[in-house]
């Protein structure tokens, strides 16, 4: 059985997002397995056309260019093709393959007032981009493909409904989280209050008022974790903020390679979220599997009022001073990593997606028709047996 992801982003080569995060995770999990595993995505600087890592075969295509992508998916010539966020490659690569089964995760699905959050962050260049994006990804055609597709799933249980409306599905996507790698021992907290913030230094993700904590709170350590896609912005942060005596910016880390990344989350007591808009942040879960705590103003599957605060109105400080008060931490931390390693850690997610491939090619071969309600496919023949 080969599986093949169709994603915009994948982590590596100047990408660095949760999706592709979430999607090398799963993909280099199953390769770990015994599966063949291809990775299809737009190609990024310094990226080859073909590029093997990890197990895994990359097959890169110019951005925009249809005929790439098409091609992409039949050279892949896979038993099931898995989109990691419906787009216009969730539509090409249906028509590609047809005679194959085809998956939809929904990771973050926007609304009208999303997309708005997007574009209003953004400035020239950028929201260009994000304008660009949002015809990709969120189109009349892409709803409909997602309709079409065999089985559609969401990252995460609040997204179900809001995936069901907007993409106008008869049955309701099922849940299949994304995963996160449980640390080999205990998390060794540092002696002294220490708390993180990862992600992009940009507009949507609001790292200033992460770097303003750190003002109010000159006996806890802060750390940044992350650098602005602008280099503009990025120097401009840092020379507004970097004289911060307890705030310490590392730049950009890479998860799966630096093993500063993991210190960081090991010894910090608390992650602060600052954005405006996320689906289920990997880094909640990452942070989550080191028994930390979480502030957040957005709440996704009440990940920041379960095991945390939640900063409805923006009140970090309030936040902060919550859970460092009588180390309020630490309980939140043990009941995130509690649930992390029954319904996030990466053998849970990875046995979860082997089970839901088995089955679709159960039923092909059965000639038993989709797993959702949308009517019966041609058989799939495995990719061992084709010639």
């Amino acid at each position: 059985m080969k599986i093949c992801f169709v994603v915009n982003e994948f982590f590596g080569w100047g990408k660095y997002g949760g999706f592709g995060s979430a999607t090398r995770m799963i993909a280099t999990g199953l390769a770990a397995k015994g599966l063949e595993v291809d990775v299809v995505t737009p190609i990024r600087q310094g990226q080859a056309p073909i590029e093997r890592a990890d197990g895994l075969t990359v097959r890169g295509f110019r951005p925009w260019s249809m005929h790439d992508q098409i091609a992409a998916y039949r050279a892949s010539d896979a038993d099931i093709y898995h989109s990691q966020d419906p787009s216009v490659g969730t539509l090409l690569c249906q028509r590609a393959m047809p005679d194959r089964r085809h998956l939809v995760t929904c990771q973050d699905p926007r609304t009208w007032r999303d997309w708005w959050i997007e574009l209003s962050c953004y400035l020239d260049e950028r929201r260009y981009k994000s304008l660009l994006t949002w015809l990709y990804e969120d189109n009349p055609l892409v709803w409909r493909a997602v309709r079409r597709a065999d089985a559609v799933f969401s990252e995460a249980k609040h997204i179900v409904p809001k995936a069901q409306k907007k993409y106008g599905l008869k049955v309701a996507p099922r849940f299949l989280p994304n995963p996160v790698p449980l640390p080999d021992g205990p998390a060794v907290k540092a002696e002294r209050p220490t708390v993180c913030f990862v992600g992009r230094f940009d507009r949507r993700k609001r790292p200033e008022r992460f770097f303003q904590l750190a003002q109010r709170f000159p006996d806890v350590r802060f750390i940044a974790v992350g650098a602005a896609n602008s280099a503009r912005m990025d120097s401009l942060l840092r020379h507004r903020y970097g004289a911060i005596a307890n705030l310490e910016l590392t730049g950009f880390l890479d998860r799966f390679a630096s093993p500063r990344f993991a210190e960081i989350l090991a010894s910090s007591w608390v992650l602060v979220n600052t954005a405006a808009r996320e689906g289920l942040p990997v880094t909640f879960l990452e942070a989550a599997s080191y028994r930390c705590a979480i502030v957040s103003q957005v709440n996704p599957d009440q990940f920041a009022s379960r095991f945390g605060y939640h900063a409805a109105a923006g009140d970090f400080e309030a936040g902060l001073e919550t859970l460092l008060d009588n180390d309020s931490w630490r309980v939140c931390g043990e009941a995130a990593y509690d649930y992390v390693r029954t319904t996030h850690a990466l053998d849970v997610v990875i046995d979860k997606h082997s089970e839901v491939y088995r089955s679709l090619v159960r039923s092909a071969a059965r000639s038993r028709g989709s797993v959702e309600n949308h009517g019966p496919l041609p058989r799939v023949v495995p990719a061992s047996k084709r010639s």
